[in-house]
């Protein structure tokens, strides 16, 4: 029996990923507090919702979906009404195995996930480690659970601080890349929709290239860059206003802040 603490964004797309890859609703367990959103999950899914501390007992797997700030107080209310066999899967930014371990009583293994929102159409990215407790057997566990929404690979903890700036953010620089295309071509007097519909499908298009080619980035992009053409000037300009370094800066204030977060 697995149990997802938390029926936000994150919680539903695991949930619907588990059901679509041979889980059935009687195999999972949701906890949601807030009734309205906890009945949408019921009618949507099938599945049983139930107090924390009636998932802590039913299950042995648990997923704590929950906000970082709020991480704390459940593994605390979780504690007492847990066996040693149990497994925790935290996916919180920011909030390190070690500090799950202080507030759980004895010995009980902790994974520390981070996954990205791409989740929501089952095409996340999502790192792992294990804690001081975690066998390659419950690791291997949680890897199968959250194959179901995208891609998993294991990292050292010591380098989760990154992967939340890399993948766990990284969206958002995309869709900023993307937003100032758009208005690139809105102001240079094309139609939003258009502009929209071109953008899109290009960005679509180049990351079916990156992924299915195989080449390195550096390749693909010099395939595009004809000496003296468009792309050349355009490239020219984006290191000369410093893009590169801008995106290298702000991919480590990311990871900064993520350090800050798991320190408290």
């Amino acid at each position: 029996m697995i149990a997802i603490i938390g029926g936000g964004k994150m919680g539903e797309a695991l949930l619907a990923g588990l059901l679509g890859t041979g889980y059935t609703p009687d195999d999972v367990l949701v906890t949601e507090p807030f009734r309205e959103r906890a009945e949408e999950l019921r009618a949507r899914y099938g599945v049983g919702i139930v107090p924390v501390a009636e998932a802590a007992k039913r299950a042995r797997t648990l997923v704590l979906a929950v906000k970082p700030q709020d991480m704390v107080g459940l593994v605390d209310g979780l504690s007492p009404d847990l066996e040693p066999d149990r497994l925790i899967v935290s996916i919180a930014a920011g909030i390190p195995t070690s500090l799950l371990e202080k507030h759980l009583a004895g010995d009980v293994p902790v994974v520390r996930a981070m996954p990205n929102t791409p989740a929501l159409v089952g095409e996340g990215m999502t790192a792992i480690t294990g804690g001081r407790h975690t066998t390659e057997e419950q690791l291997d566990h949680a890897e199968a659970l959250l194959s179901s929404v995208g891609d998993v690979v294991r990292v050292p903890e010591r380098h989760m601080d990154t992967v939340t700036a890399l993948s766990g953010s990284g969206p958002a620089y995309f869709y900023f890349i993307v937003e100032t295309m758009i208005e690139a071509g809105v102001a240079m007097g094309m139609a939003r929709a258009a502009a929209e519909k071109l953008v899109n499908r290009t960005i679509r298009g180049a990351a079916t290239m990156l992924n299915d080619s195989g080449e390195h980035p550096v390749v693909l992009r010099e395939a595009v860059t004809s000496p003296g053409g468009t792309t050349a000037a355009a490239v020219r300009e984006l290191e000369r206003h410093g893009v590169r370094t801008a995106f290298t800066d702000a991919i480590e204030a990311a990871r900064d802040r993520s350090r800050e977060l798991s320190e408290g």
